[in-house]
Parts: structure tokens; C-alpha cells; sequence
């Protein structure tokens, strides 16, 4: 990455319908357009998780446009930063990429009440991410 170039952050996890879509929409929000950012998942499902997209209305984000997409090596290969969220050995490995492995709890089948916390613990570590690429 040169000093021209924008940071670029790939946020992975199993479905890229909860914590991945979670991540990518406040990296994309707070960056506001300083970071490029994408999400995938290892084996995606059809629809971002109800509860997800109702817990990140709350704070002002609409995920309704958003769709989960598939892992692929290309945009591992794109990527400075791969942030797996779960989804164990299925991401692609580089050298000279940068990887994080963020231990959350899963979204999938909880309520908006258990998502929240789920929620802010990303944003607040999004935060971190972001000043530390600035």
C-alpha cells in the first residue's frame, strides 16, 4: 500500500449475513470513504439476518441493500486487512496481508436483544481499527 492508496479491509464470516456485515457497514460509516471496505462469507446465506438489519437500523444504518457474497481469493488478494469473524480455516491465506481473528458471539437465530451487544462490540472495535489505519 502506498501512501496514495486508501487502506483496504475485507471482514469474513461464515453466513456474511450478521458480524461481517455488521463490520463492513460501520468501517464504510466512520471511515467515511478513507478505508475500502468488504465483506464475504465462506458459505453465504441468501439474506442479511433480520435481527442484524433491525439492530443497526437503531443506529441509524439500513443494511436493506446489502446482500451476502461469496469468498473469494481475489478479494482476499485485494485486501491489506482480513478480519475473520468465525469462520475458522475457510479464508485464503497470503503473505503480506494483515489478519485478525475477532471472537464474537453469533448473531444468527437471536433476537435484536442479543444482537446489540454483539453490535456495539463491533463498532467499538471498528473504531480502534480505524484509528490505527489513519
Amino acid at each position: 500500500m502506498t501512501d496514495s492508496q486508501r487502506p483496504s479491509v475485507l471482514f469474513v464470516c461464515v453466513h456474511n449475513a450478521g458480524r461481517s456485515q455488521m463490520a463492513a457497514a460501520y468501517a464504510h460509516h466512520l471511515s467515511r470513504g478513507r478505508v475500502e471496505v468488504r465483506s464475504a462469507g465462506s458459505a453465504p446465506a441468501d439474506t442479511i439476518n433480520p435481527a442484524v438489519r433491525e439492530a443497526m437500523l437503531e443506529d441509524g444504518i439500513d443494511l436493506s441493500a446489502e446482500r451476502p457474497k461469496l469468498l473469494t481469493a481475489d478479494a482476499v488478494k485485494a485486501s491489506d486487512v482480513v478480519i475473520t469473524m468465525g469462520c475458522g480455516d475457510a479464508c485464503p491465506y497470503y503473505p503480506g496481508k494483515r489478519y485478525l481473528d475477532w471472537v464474537l458471539d453469533d448473531p444468527a437465530g437471536q433476537a435484536v436483544d442479543a444482537v446489540r451487544p454483539i453490535r456495539d462490540e463491533i463498532k467499538r472495535r471498528i473504531t480502534e481499527l480505524l484509528a490505527e489505519l489513519d
